[in-house]
């Protein structure tokens, strides 16, 4: 479902990545780490398009770097799902607001928005959390109510960027833990996260990003 293939890229003054390969299929759950400024959100915002490589290809589903058009890429993006370190909530609207409202710029008719708001929010058990404002909430709250969002529109990947960057221990193995279950209802997971706790016992594939390469390494598994 994901291809990157042959991609190079760099900052005006800095080379970030050199030939880099990778691939993703459906339904899998990998780990991509490293040290910070090595590169990780800067691929999955390759992944996301936000950024497009100056030689190389990003392939995701029909998608192609080399080919999108500007117009299509929202039509990329309802196939993916973002989960920010920073949560990006709107601190001005409830819960249900903030979701409501990724799906009302969208043309989507109110009561599908409902239904689909308060599904999302059922998954990550915070459906009676819908009326309070992000300022009520705790820091696992918010990123519950982040993934939530990111799945409103089922996604075929969900791309997490640091996503228990600012949660405590026991917080952030029920962040992981609910992404798994998002795994398997069917929906692809790809966690940038520099928390070696998180990897350290981890059963799936964990990808390293250094010196503008990226490789697949080796942790030491539970009960190993």
């Amino acid at each position: 479902m994901l291809i990157i293939e042959n991609v190079d890229f760099g900052y005006r003054n800095q080379d970030v990545f050199n030939n880099l390969n990778f691939s993703m299929s459906e339904g899998e759950f990998v780990f991509l780490t490293g040290k910070s400024g090595a590169g990780k959100s800067t691929f999955l915002q390759l992944i996301y398009m936000n950024l497009r490589p100056d030689s190389g290809e990003v392939r995701f589903l029909d998608f192609s770097s080399k080919k999108i058009k500007t117009r299509k890429i929202p039509k990329l993006r309802r196939q993916m799902g973002f989960v920010f370190q920073d949560f990006k909530l709107l601190d001005d609207r409830t819960v249900f607001e903030n979701l409501s409202f990724v799906l009302s710029v969208t043309g989507c008719p109110y009561r599908q928005i409902k239904k689909k708001v308060f599904e999302s929010l059922a998954l990550v058990d915070l459906s009676h959390k819908s009326r309070n404002m992000p300022g009520e909430l705790s820091g696992g709250e918010k990123q519950r109510v982040a993934i939530a969002r990111a799945i409103l529109n089922d996604p075929a990947l969900l791309l997490a960027d640091e996503p228990t960057g600012n949660l405590d221990p026991q917080t952030s193995s029920e962040i992981l833990q609910l992404l798994k279950k998002i795994n398997s209802r069917g929906t692809s997971v790809l966690i940038a996260t520099h928390d070696y706790s998180l990897i350290r016992d981890a059963t799936s594939p964990v990808f390293k990003i250094g010196d503008g390469k990226i490789t697949k390494v080796s942790v030491k598994l539970k009960g190993s």
